[in-house]
């Protein structure tokens, strides 16, 4: 039974007036269960709605997007079955990003690579997730070196001065989700939000996800105090940024977002043809797909 306080998916988005170029990748969303066949994990800090792969792809398809990148969430914990199935029905048309225990063999996370898994992703949300001591973290890091695949990162802006350090040791491709989770109301200016432009000014291997205008917000279901955070990072970055509709939207408690809504997002804050093809395509093709 998923929480009483849980916001399902919204069941009827708008169709987006933006329309995303060919090939446009959903580079940051999840699968959850269904329950009855991949569980949720018993140490879960939330449980959410079913929300099925075939739901995504549907998605997918109605937002006008080809490409998916699949996130493995917390309520599945260690487990990526569900992750794993959904890279097999989709193929070459998604990719994954595991969270994976420190015993993990070398022989399971080939299996993950060969079904599409590119990353794993260490989670320091604290309301999210117990705390891991960095040490795991680094045995991680080396374990999947040999394969590739770089590292997801998911933080709030006022712990990442603590963790530079650590992100800076682990010298290999750093993607952080929701641009470290500023606090909107401080502004761009604010030196939380600087600190994290000059981590990316200072490390070329950090990059970001510009996602999560609906978590971010003051002012839902109208998300242009975000707007500036994300044109901020793809006019900086423009090669080191990433897009996603954070789909089926684990643990809303403001409001609903409406996919189609968020896609309207992308030219506001990639306003070229240019910059919407690097954030869309050329970016999640070059991390995930070309190698």
């Amino acid at each position: 039974m998923m929480d009483p306080d849980y916001l399902p998916f919204h069941p009827n988005p708008s169709k987006p007036e933006f329309k995303a170029p060919a090939g446009a990748v959903d580079a940051h969303c999840h699968v959850f269960g269904p329950a009855d066949q991949f569980p949720y994990h018993p140490k879960r800090k939330y449980t959410p709605c079913d929300a099925p792969k075939a739901k995504l792809f549907e998605l997918r398809d109605y937002l006008g997007f080809e490409r998916n990148v699949i996130v493995q969430a917390s309520c599945h914990g260690t487990d990526n079955a569900a992750l794993v199935d959904a890279l097999e029905s989709a193929g070459e048309l998604a990719r994954g990003v595991a969270v994976v225990d420190p015993a993990i063999t070398v022989e399971e996370l080939e299996a993950m690579d060969k079904a599409g898994v590119r990353a794993v992703r260490f989670n320091f949300v604290k309301r999210l997730v117990d705390t891991t001591p960095k040490e795991v973290f680094l045995s991680i890091a080396e374990k999947i070196k040999p394969l590739g695949w770089h590292i997801v990162v998911y933080f709030e802006a006022p712990d990442l001065e603590d963790l530079i350090p650590f992100l800076n040791e682990l010298d290999t491709t750093i993607v952080v989700d929701h641009m470290g989770r500023p606090d909107v109301a401080k502004g761009v200016d604010h030196p939380e939000f600087q600190r994290f432009i000059e981590l990316m000014k200072s490390n070329e291997k950090v990059w970001v996800k510009t996602t999560c205008p609906e978590r971010l917000t003051l002012t839902p279901p109208d998300y242009s105090d975000v707007v500036p955070f994300m044109k901020k990072l793809v006019e900086l970055f423009p090669d080191r940024c990433l897009w996603g509709t954070d789909w089926p939207h684990p643990n809303m408690k403001s409001h609903v977002p409406d996919d189609g809504k968020l896609v309207d997002v992308i030219p506001l804050i990639a306003p070229t043809e240019e910059l919407q093809q690097k954030l869309l395509v050329d970016n999640p093709m070059r991390l995930y797909w070309d190698r």
